[in-house]
């Protein structure tokens, strides 16, 4: 038997999964790594963390389930997407911290670009709306605020990657500096149809060509680690993707129409578009889905809401209602409905398809019954809710009516939640039986670049339903939650 080894890095986490050619997981370590918050709205990781954490965890994996160096057939790598490193071309070492997607401080540079009219000019080459969430404002910020990183960028003493092309230089001992498709198309910098760097864009953003990294498919050997501190032997590297994407490849929703909300951090709604490249009015943003070798490109819409399975994190640690995430469900039901509290969960401004960076979260409603099982039914209703501001601007614009959503990532355990979800959506959502969708879509494309399995047909085949949620509530009611809803929004901006 041979496995796949997927390094699935992630916004509070790494994790390590080991996939057999079943498709099925043997076991997956985790391990979590500091968050700096330097300033409100400022959100940074320490790159050694992240190395560290990837290390002992890819370690740790291979005692659990006693697969050996010698039976890994590939590694494919999924990752934390618009977080930007910038590291010397020598040496490794970051200038900077990483600087993460939920960061904000870049929100006055944004604005900036936005009064000189330049929204639809950046939206048709790169399928993105203007905002902080994205790397290119990012790169821009390090090489203006950190002493003599503009020289040594113009000078080509750094480099600039996402997180997949940091592991992957580290891992290769510098000697490839890539990144897929998939994640150049979440830098700001690409042209998503000719999927190479844009130099329109290069020069809007000030930055030199020669710190981007080689742009390569989803899924193929691009090369193998070097690094003997990790791993003894070399082994491919043939699957790369953005964690999302990775996601929806991991649901199997091969084809136009499909779509999946992960529950992370943040929540995330792609829906696959095809070989098409349809450009959002709504709100939402175009991006590159995936690409298998030398084949098109897979594109997909998405919308992103910044804040989601974080918000239950607050509540844990920011306001103390709870011992763990997973209290959060049996102190919901204690109430049948929340008496009127509205929670907007805008803790790091509003994403798509809003797009409202300054915006706050919002709590509203409380009177003096409210308990603590009532805001935290609000807050699971304000994940929901905000999925489906997202899913109905995805359907404005693709024509399509969803008619199932597939879901994954840890929240997804959450039954109440995931009803929720189906109420609001007035469609069903189905719960797989492996909720780590990520590390597995990363590993499928890995997979599929040795050979491990010949097209996605077989990949479908691997896909297990764990439990369908119907909608239960009738239109008078999901108005009445949708009337709360956009007003709570509206007092957010």
């Amino acid at each position: 038997m041979t496995y796949i080894l997927a390094i699935d890095q992630g916004t509070t986490g790494s994790t390590a999964n080991i996939v057999d050619s079943n498709g099925r997981s043997l076991g997956q370590v985790n391990h979590e790594y500091k968050q700096i918050y330097p300033k409100s709205g400022w959100v940074e990781h320490d790159p050694s963390d992240i190395w560290t954490s990837v290390r002992k965890a890819v370690s740790d994996v291979l005692t659990k389930t006693g697969v050996s160096q010698g039976a890994l057939t590939a590694i494919g790598i999924t990752n934390q997407r618009e977080t930007v490193v910038v590291w010397d071309r020598i040496t490794g070492e970051p200038v900077y911290n990483a600087i993460v997607w939920q960061c904000r401080r870049t929100a006055e540079f944004c604005e900036s670009l936005k009064k000189r009219k330049l929204a639809n000019l950046i939206q048709k080459k790169t399928g993105l709306v203007i905002d902080p969430y994205f790397s290119a404002s990012k790169i821009r910020w390090i090489l203006e605020n950190v002493e003599g990183a503009k020289t040594r960028a113009k000078n080509g003493d750094l480099v600039f990657g996402n997180i997949d092309s940091f592991l992957i230089w580290r891992l290769t001992n510098g000697e490839l500096h890539v990144t897929d498709v998939s994640n150049a198309s979440r830098t700001q910098l690409m042209n998503i149809e000719s999927l190479q760097w844009d130099d329109d864009m290069l020069e809007l953003f000030g930055i030199p060509n020669t710190m981007l990294p080689k742009i390569v498919p989803s899924s193929g050997v691009v090369g193998a680690t070097t690094n003997r501190e990790i791993f003894s032997r070399q082994i491919p590297i043939s699957g790369i993707a953005g964690d999302q994407q990775a996601a929806l490849f991991g649901q199997t929703c091969f084809e136009a129409g499909d779509a999946k909300c992960t529950f992370g951090t943040g929540s995330f709604v792609l829906l696959n578009t095809g070989n098409q490249l349809e450009i959002s009015k709504s709100g939402c943003v175009s991006t590159v889905a995936w690409q298998i070798g030398d084949q098109k490109p897979v594109y997909a819409m998405e919308g992103s809401a910044f804040i989601c399975g974080a918000a239950v994190q607050w509540l844990r640690d920011g306001l103390g209602l709870i011992e763990k995430s997973s209290d959060v469900e049996a102190l919901a039901k204690e109430v049948s409905s929340t008496d009127g509290v509205v929670f907007v969960p805008a803790l790091a401004g509003l994403g798509a398809p809003h797009w409202i960076p300054e915006a706050r979260g919002l709590l509203s409603g409380l009177s003096r019954g409210t308990t603590r099982a009532h805001i935290a039914r609000a807050v699971l209703e304000g994940m929901a809710l905000q999925n489906r501001d997202l899913m109905l601007a995805m359907e404005k614009d693709s024509g399509v009516k969803i008619k199932h959503l597939k879901v994954d990532g840890g929240a997804t355990r959450n039954d109440l939640l995931m009803q929720m979800q189906s109420d609001f959506l007035n469609a069903a959502v189905l719960r797989p039986k492996n909720v780590e969708s990520t590390s597995t879509g990363a590993a499928y494309l890995a997979g599929l670049g040795v050979g491990m399995w010949k097209n996605t047909k077989e990949l479908k085949a691997t896909w297990e339903l764990d439990k369908a949620f119907e909608p239960q509530i009738d239109k008078k009611t999901r108005a009445e939650f949708e009337d709360r809803w956009h007003a709570a929004v509206k007092r957010t901006q």
